[in-house]
């Protein structure tokens, strides 16, 4: 009876070994594949991404382009704490939106884009009036939004969506710059972030 207790104990510790060993090397497993995933994303001669989305990216018109630059300024308004700054290029944003032309693109990318613009205008609108607070919250939609609207209109220029890990369970932006500024948090923790994705 003590020896099949003893086996017993041995094999629960094996197990248990075992286990939190399986665990260490499926994080760097998972570590080494996240950091491949991410030179895949700065390196698109490997063909990872899709040849059509890769097409559509470098096809930003001149409206997208506006609503882009407007979107950035807004994002730095945000960066720099100011509110009513924020509050204007809210409002410029929202005008921006209402000037995309959608008539080159497919009927359901029409659709998609229709639907993207509407609530982005909603969320520039609330974003023209509210405090700071308000706004970040809204921002983290719009951002969204944006992220969405480039999928299908591209960009001319490379841009970089950056990801803040801590704000609201997770929050996305844009920006034209690879440093990473949150707007999210502002000077309270403005390098709280990290670069997922190019897009060019």
């Amino acid at each position: 009876m003590k020896k099949s207790k003893l086996s017993v104990g041995i094999i629960a510790i094996a197990l248990v070994i075992f286990t939190v060993t399986s665990c260490k090397d499926n994080k760097q497993d998972e570590k080494s594949a996240k950091e491949d995933h991410s030179e895949m994303n700065h390196d698109n001669s490997d063909g990872h991404h899709d040849g059509e989305k890769k097409e559509m990216a470098m096809n930003g018109n001149g409206a997208s382009q506006d609503i882009l630059n407007d979107y950035f300024n807004l994002k730095d308004a945000l960066v720099a704490d100011d509110n009513a700054k924020a509050k204007d290029l809210g409002a410029t944003l929202a005008k921006s939106l209402g000037n995309l032309d959608v008539s080159n693109y497919t009927d359901a990318q029409k659709a998609d884009l229709k639907d993207i613009i509407e609530d982005a205008v909603e969320q520039s609108e609330h974003i023209s009036k509210n405090d700071i607070d308000h706004q970040r919250e809204h921002f983290k939609t719009l951002s969204n939004d944006v992220i969405d609207m480039v999928a299908i209109t591209g960009t001319t220029t490379k841009i970089y969506e950056q990801f803040c890990p801590m704000y609201d369970g997770g929050s996305a932006w844009l920006s034209i710059n690879e440093e990473v500024k949150n707007p999210y948090y502002g000077s309270k923790m403005l390098k709280c972030g990290k670069v997922q994705k190019e897009i060019n």
